[in-house]
């Protein structure tokens, strides 16, 4: 499939998506939202995936200019509905892990789109913004659950209701990315998480991501059903067995995502 606003690119297992817009600061449109969400919707066989931001930029944000097909334009409440909420639900509903690889600034639903992902790794001259309040807006695009959840409430209220920015050093300190990196070494680092995940016991990944998010919101006895019966899955699957195998014999496990 062909893409306007996005690059899309497979290496073995590991699928690279990166924004495309860097006279914007990959600003985001409905558009993009859209083919973001029809990427991760054409998976295939990919078992692990990388976004990042072409050029200076990661995201900028939504594009207020822009317009969706059906006329709703970038920011409105019918565009967060049909295109913004849409494409982070994509994220983090993906049954493979996700990386974001953030090269430059994270603002709005940018920040909403890096902080979706199961591994955010930052340049660390990258920054993460909730500017809403100085133009007298709410932060969407879900960074309400996203921060409250990453680095508690007192950080998300400093946030959102203060609209600093937050650097890479100090997102790492906090807890709300994995790891700040130098600019020169950040796609490197990405890439070699991403294909250590894409080369991974793929089904046993999948169900520590939904255990995860169940955890956030689910109690525990719902927890220890989930756990169950994704260890049962597990189990019983060509990776565990090969793990098993790699155990006893010394050596290290060759995962096919089966």
């Amino acid at each position: 499939m062909s893409y306007e606003t996005i690059k899309v690119e497979r290496d073995g297992p590991l699928l690279t998506i990166t924004l495309n817009r860097p006279d914007r600061l990959n600003a985001m449109p409905p558009q993009m939202a859209d083919e973001i969400g029809e990427a991760f919707y054409s998976l295939g066989d990919a078992r692990a995936v990388l976004i990042t931001g072409e050029g200076k930029g990661f995201c900028s944000g939504a594009d207020l200019s822009a317009r969706s097909e059906g006329g709703s334009k970038g920011g409105s409440h019918k565009a967060l509905q049909n295109h913004y909420n849409p494409a982070i639900s994509s994220i983090l509903r993906a049954e493979v892990p996700v990386i974001c690889a953030v090269n430059g600034p994270a603002a709005g639903v940018g920040c909403s789109l890096a902080l979706a992902a199961d591994f955010t790794i930052a340049n660390k001259k990258a920054y993460f913004l909730q500017a809403f309040v100085n133009i007298g807006l709410v932060p969407d695009g879900g960074s309400t659950w996203l921060l409250a959840r990453a680095i508690g409430r007192a950080r998300a209220t400093r946030m959102m209701m203060l609209g600093e920015k937050i650097g890479a050093d100090q997102a790492e300190e906090w807890g709300l990315i994995y790891k700040a990196v130098e600019a020169d070494d950040l796609m490197t680092e990405a890439r070699a998480l991403g294909e250590k995940l894409a080369n991974g016991p793929t089904l046993a990944i999948k169900t520590m991501k939904a255990n995860i998010n169940l955890a956030l919101d689910g109690t525990l006895p719902e927890v220890f059903v989930n756990e169950a019966e994704g260890q049962r899955l597990a189990g019983a699957s060509e990776d565990a067995m090969e793990g098993g195998m790699a155990f006893l014999q010394k050596r290290k496990a060759e995962f096919k995502g089966k």
